[in-house]
């Protein structure tokens, strides 16, 4: 049988890097290239394999990642080829939070951000299709993790990961590291209670 293909997605912002770190962690090859380095708002990196944004044009550099964990940004997820099986944990986040914090990315970059309510609507368009996409691709499993609870039950939100990355045949995992790479501080942009 061969070795299904980790992905991590979600929409941007949501907490992929978190999930990467936690399931690379607990031993899974992360496939990354280091071209996009740590900074104030990934202070522990992104692990990003740059080739991926290429998906449409050429969707080689997945097939590395038969038993490995890349990042695969969601608007990207349908390039995906056939012929893998998929293990996809998806981050969800509250979507204010996940606009206040790619504003306050852009912002730093220097760049104007688009009118929220926009981004919003389009985000909202783009889970109903993820929805779709996952509900006809047969060779897709995916598990939704929440980042609230990876920050604050990372011992429960590994065991999840784990056991959903078990099921298609990669064991092993070391729970504890994979709980110990959270840190609550870096949880910023938080929702309004």
């Amino acid at each position: 049988m061969m070795a299904p293909i980790v992905v991590v997605s979600g929409l941007p912002r949501s907490g992929t890097s978190l999930a990467m770190q936690m399931i690379a962690a607990g031993g899974v090859e992360p496939l990354t290239d280091g071209e996009r380095a740590a900074d104030i708002d990934n202070p522990r990196g992104y692990f990003e394999l740059d080739a991926v944004k290429r998906l449409k044009a050429d969707s080689s550099c997945i097939r590395d990642g038969r038993g490995k964990v890349v990042k695969v940004i969601s608007h990207l997820l349908g390039e995906l080829p056939s012929g893998e099986t998929y293990r996809i944990v998806f981050v969800d986040r509250d979507l204010d939070e996940i606009l206040t914090s790619q504003a306050k990315m852009i912002a730093r970059l220097g760049k104007p951000a688009p009118p929220q309510d926009i981004v919003r609507r389009a985000f909202v368009t783009h889970l109903d299709a993820f929805e779709r996409l996952t509900a006809r691709r047969q060779d897709y499993s995916v598990l939704r993790v929440a980042y609230t609870d990876m920050v604050a039950e990372p011992q429960t939100a590994a065991e999840r990961i784990a056991g959903f990355l078990a099921e298609g045949g990669i064991t092993g995992l070391d729970l504890a590291a994979m709980a110990g790479t959270v840190d609550p501080n870096l949880y910023r942009n938080r929702a309004k209670d």
